[in-house]
């Protein structure tokens, strides 16, 4: 970099960080701790902050049973449920250490079930195999012939954890990126939407939803594509709240990347059911009335998610029966708290996952994190990343760094 191209190329900040979700913004905290005097600014295309993902969820600080072993998944949600946790009773964020039930209700799922707690055990999870007697101790509303109980699964409000992150660092909302100048040598030139123009040593790419896009804009090939699947929600009449203690999941099909539906029993009482998992028509697409025809028609020309619908199209349309049959989810719910019925289920705000496809058909099943010039993509983090927001952000805050010497 010539002394000419310097003096043309004002930098408005050190790094910019595009995505005021939970990840962004921890991210942000990261780098300023990381090196304190560092200028950072996040980028938040909506007025408020933790929209979408890190405000539509059901508030579960996981524990790292279901991940790889040696994956990122899990060393993060293991090391990032106590990190989050210490740093809710440091900033006065409510949080709970209730532990969970996974719970097998037909022998078939039993092997399953000894795996998982085999695979929490190499990840470092303290569990406990329960029959089915010692399992009505702790939900004796729910059904089932023997459950793993997870020690360590929390919970707490990941919209309160993001806020309280926007606090300590800078954040300017309603910016939404539409390009990315990238120049070598010299950093990044970011325009949003308001025609704003800023410039900055290195760009991190938190956009979430968007990450593949950001990613395009910067001129960078992200190899693989953002699917958003909504998840749905119901929710327990109040006089039928008592009927779930704590928190219950399902013993999930190996087959697909997804928990199925499973009972949360909220910080405030309340008794969340769900989610499913199906295809929205909008990056955005919180119920079936928000179609985006263009967001909607770069999904299906993508050849990586008909490979994908083709391998996992029975388990597919079962999410997809449960989406437009209340019928048909309340009988899913059945299967562990039999008692349950239609009138018991209430609609609940629907939240939207941001799953990484790759040509090939086959899901991420990692946190996937890329380098170039200029610029750390974050291109797949669903859960468990909010519980594993402060891990991530070191991660990220660490490489890029290394773009800053």
């Amino acid at each position: 970099m010539t002394a000419a191209q310097a003096r043309r190329f004002v930098y408005d900040c050190d790094v910019l960080v595009v995505g005021g979700g939970i990840v962004g913004l921890a991210t942000a905290h990261a780098l300023r701790a990381a090196r304190p005097g560092l200028a950072v600014t996040v980028l938040e295309k909506e007025p408020r902050l933790a929209a979408h993902q890190s405000g539509r969820n059901s508030g579960v600080i996981h524990s790292g049973v279901y991940y790889r072993p040696g994956s990122m998944k899990a060393r993060f949600a293991v090391r990032g449920a106590a990190e989050l946790r210490k740093f809710c009773a440091e900033h006065g964020i409510p949080h709970a250490a209730p532990g969970k039930l996974i719970v097998a209700t037909t022998a078939d799922e039993l092997p399953r079930l000894h795996e998982l707690a085999q695979r929490a055990r190499r990840n470092g999870v303290p569990v406990r195999e329960l029959g089915q007697a010692q399992m009505a101790e702790y939900e004796p509303g729910v059904h089932g012939i023997a459950a793993l109980r997870v020690l360590t699964t929390g919970q707490t409000d990941f919209a309160a954890v993001a806020r309280r992150f926007a606090e300590l660092v800078e954040v300017r909302r309603s910016a939404e990126v539409v390009a990315v100048d990238r120049r070598p040598g010299l950093g990044v030139a970011v325009r949003t939407a308001r025609g704003e123009v800023l410039r900055a040593r290195a760009l991190v790419n938190c956009a979430g939803l968007y990450g593949d896009r950001i990613a395009r804009l910067a001129g960078d090939d992200p190899g693989l594509r953002i699917v958003p699947f909504r998840g749905e929600f119901y929710r327990l009449r109040a006089e039928r709240a008592h009927l779930v203690r704590g928190l219950v999941y399902p013993v999930p099909d190996p087959a697909f990347p997804f928990l199925g539906v499973h009972l949360t029993r909220g910080l405030d009482g309340e008794v969340h059911i769900g989610p499913n998992a199906v295809l929205a028509l909008a990056r955005e697409g919180y119920d079936w009335r928000t179609v985006r025809p263009g967001e909607l028609a770069d999904a299906l020309g993508y050849p990586g998610l008909w490979r994908m619908a083709a391998r996992h199209w029975r388990a597919g349309a079962g999410e997809l029966l449960r989406s437009l049959s209340k019928r048909a989810f309340t009988a899913a719910v059945r299967r562990l708290l039999p008692v349950v019925t239609e009138d018991d289920l209430l609609p609940s705000p629907a939240g939207v996952r941001a799953q990484a496809v790759l040509p090939d058909g086959s899901l991420a099943d990692d946190f996937h994190i890329t380098e170039a010039p200029h610029t750390v993509h974050v291109l797949n983090a669903p859960s468990p990343a909010a519980t594993a927001c402060l891990p991530i952000a070191n991660e990220i805050a660490g490489r890029t760094l290394r773009h800053l010497r």
